[in-house]
């Protein structure tokens, strides 16, 4: 077993001493807020881009909120190859400005524009209800190419924890219904099925996302649809086929109740002829990818991970 990640091993400490409620101990609304509180004093500077522009668009249930990020130095009519990215957050909390930071690393790395979703959120949207938006925001990145000046042929998903799993999910729909022609999906320590791996007993507790915080954000988003635990929609592993999905990029840490599920899903598409470019992380905790002011190797993680997707948007 490898030594924690120092920097991770201070965030943790500080998570213990500071006496706050653990997110599972909360209302979902409470929950929220904190987790915005906690994460964004533990990022970073924000990262200089060309632009960032909100737009308000119809979702599966409603308007939803949508950012597009530009990467520096690129022109306003400059057409770009484009990532949608879907965060994570157990389908109950997660927020534009928590993701603010990593969009911006990650579209001046691959050099893209990136979308970043507010899908809705459990328990007010159950499952499918997240599913259904990223499905339809998908939709519009397509149907506005031309006026985002993005390249739909050229065109990523990519998310963390939650987001890895609806990229994966997205990944299949876009499959299964001809279009668009997706280039790549770049997943984030995923949830790809809801079980008790190995590394969720290994990992249940003292590493930010345990075992209690799983079940309570599956608890809201499921809520008692039992059937859902066998639908691909939430556990992409268990699609009938990963035959012709685009390749992927599949990031796992060590410290991590869902590392064996991000193994597993590199295992499964492998198998079915998809290339993976597969990065394990052997010191980090879950989540670290939103901490790059606290946990500086976040910064190069992301980095690494665009320049892999920026290969195939080419």
């Amino acid at each position: 077993m490898s030594e924690l990640n120092p920097q991770a091993r201070q965030v943790l400490d500080l998570m213990a001493a500071s006496g706050a409620p653990t997110l599972d101990q909360l209302p979902p609304a409470d929950a929220r807020a904190l987790a915005q509180q906690a994460f964004l004093s533990m990022q970073g500077p924000k990262p200089e881009v060309a632009s960032v522009t909100d737009f308000q668009i119809e979702g599966a249930g409603g308007v939803m909120p949508v950012r597009v990020y530009r990467p520096h130095g690129s022109t306003a009519d400059e057409v770009l190859p484009v990532c949608l990215y879907f965060h994570g957050g157990g389908f109950v909390i997660g927020d534009i400005p928590i993701y603010d930071n990593l969009c911006r690393i990650l579209a001046n790395a691959a050099r893209c524009a990136v979308v970043l979703i507010e899908y809705r959120l459990a328990p007010d949207a159950r499952f499918p209800g997240a599913v259904d938006d990223c499905w339809a925001t998908t939709q519009w990145v397509v149907a506005q190419a031309g006026a985002l000046k993005v390249d739909a042929q050229r065109m990523a998903v990519a998310g963390d924890s939650a987001g890895g799993n609806l990229a994966a999910v997205v990944a299949l729909m876009a499959r299964d219904a001809g279009t668009p022609k997706l280039s790549y999906q770049l997943l984030i320590y995923p949830v790809v099925q809801i079980a008790e791996t190995e590394s969720v007993k290994r990992n249940a507790d003292g590493y930010f996302l345990t075992a209690k915080l799983m079940q309570y954000f599956v608890g809201h988003y499921v809520g008692d649809n039992a059937a859902a635990l066998q639908d691909w929609r939430l556990a992409p592993l268990l699609a009938a086929s990963h035959k012709e999905l685009p390749p992927a990029s599949i990031l796992v840490c060590g410290f991590d109740p869902l590392h064996d599920d991000g193994v597993a899903y590199a295992e499964k598409l492998r198998s079915a002829g998809v290339a993976v470019k597969f990065t394990a992380l052997p010191d980090q905790i879950h989540g670290f990818v939103s901490m790059d002011g606290a946990i500086p190797a976040a910064t190069p993680a992301i980095e690494a991970l665009a320049r892999e997707m920026a290969e195939a948007l080419k």
